[in-house]
């Protein structure tokens, strides 16, 4: 077999989470500068029943820094890299297509399900989100209960998901 990462404790391992239907190693990073916004964000990703690390930042700049593991974000113990990555786009200073851009030129963070929920459902936003590799594009709901809906069932959909080990780093 040519795969150096395959070794059969760690497949099976992934096959047992996945028959109970939980990812332990999911991460969750929100991006979000408004904080009652990414509050109930949080809180519709606790609400799943998962047990699973929720992060929250509010600018791009501390989204890069986290997903680096640099400064106040170096303890990947507390910090784990994300698997899922909920993206606004409109944040102060860096903003949600900054951090596309620069997720797209490091390849070892393009591989992170980047979700971006924007309140612009400006076509250009939408292309040029997808265009520098965004996974999916939500216009944020303003029913309250259709976003917990939608965060719900992204958790539960990247949660099943195999992706690849984070880099080592």
């Amino acid at each position: 077999m040519s795969d150096a990462k395959f070794t059969p404790i760690r497949t099976l391992r992934k096959l047992v989470m996945l028959e109970e239907g939980v990812d332990r190693n999911l991460t969750i990073l929100i991006a979000e500068d408004n904080p009652d916004y990414a509050m109930f964000l949080e809180g519709a990703v606790r609400e799943t029943g998962r047990a699973n690390p929720v992060h929250v930042v509010a600018d791009g700049e501390e989204v890069i820094s986290y997903l680096e593991g640099s400064g106040k974000y170096s303890n990947r113990t507390v910090f784990a890299f994300p698997s899922v990555l909920f993206l606004d786009l409109k944040m102060p200073g860096t903003d949600g297509f900054g951090v596309l851009r620069w997720m797209r030129q490091n390849p070892d963070y393009r591989v992170i399900p980047t979700l971006v929920l924007s309140s612009s459902a400006l076509e250009m936003d939408v292309k040029l989100a997808y265009v520098l590799g965004a996974s999916a594009y939500l216009e944020k709901p303003a029913d309250l209960k259709v976003l917990k809906e939608i965060v719900q069932d992204a958790c539960k959909f990247w949660g099943s998901c195999v992706k690849p080990e984070p880099p080592k780093g």
